[in-house]
């Protein structure tokens, strides 16, 4: 993928919000400035980020957990795009990994 801007955007999610299953049309990088979120990449581990995390994930590959914790969720993402091409999410089952 020929990268050719980067939109930023500060997001946030009300605390033990299910993200769901998803996929991003380019890569994305984020990093969380308030609370934790539980992250999975496909079938990989688990893992919780916090404040001060810095977490990727790639383009057309299912983030099959983004599941805010117990507190509010802020972060910032940084979206990589294609020239002409605007930030997509997409939704996928869990199942569809």
């Amino acid at each position: 993928m020929d990268v050719s801007h980067v939109e930023v955007r500060r997001i946030s999610i009300a605390a033990g919000t299910t993200g769901g299953a998803h996929v991003h049309n380019g890569p994305v990088f984020g990093t969380i400035e308030k609370g934790s979120v539980t992250f999975q990449i496909g079938d990989e581990a688990e893992t919780t980020l916090r404040a001060g995390d810095v977490f990727y994930e790639p383009a057309e590959v299912v983030i099959s957990k983004f599941d805010t914790t117990s507190e509010d969720l802020v972060f910032l993402g940084y979206f990589l795009l294609a020239e002409g091409s605007a930030p997509e999410i997409k939704s996928r089952h869990r199942a569809d990994r």
